[in-house]
């Protein structure tokens, strides 16, 4: 089992949603795989999926738009 290393509480697997502020606009990503604490309810996001998000990330600073909203595939 793995444990919060905030209060001690049991870990998860679910999703979240992320979102970065770029200056110019707003990426926000739905549907992240995420471990997620089932008492305090503080996120972590996993080395593999946090590349994939950078990767997001960088196409929607190339788009410059205002607002982008995307699902994490």
């Amino acid at each position: 089992m793995d444990l919060c290393a905030i209060c001690g509480g049991e870990k998860r697997r679910g999703q979240t949603t992320y979102s970065v502020e770029l200056g110019f606009g707003v990426v926000v990503i739905r549907h992240v795989p995420a471990l997620i604490c089932t008492q305090c309810a503080e996120e972590w996001i996993e080395a593999d999926v946090a590349k994939e998000l950078e990767k997001i990330v960088e196409v929607a600073k190339n788009n410059k738009l205002e607002v982008e909203v995307v699902a994490f595939k």
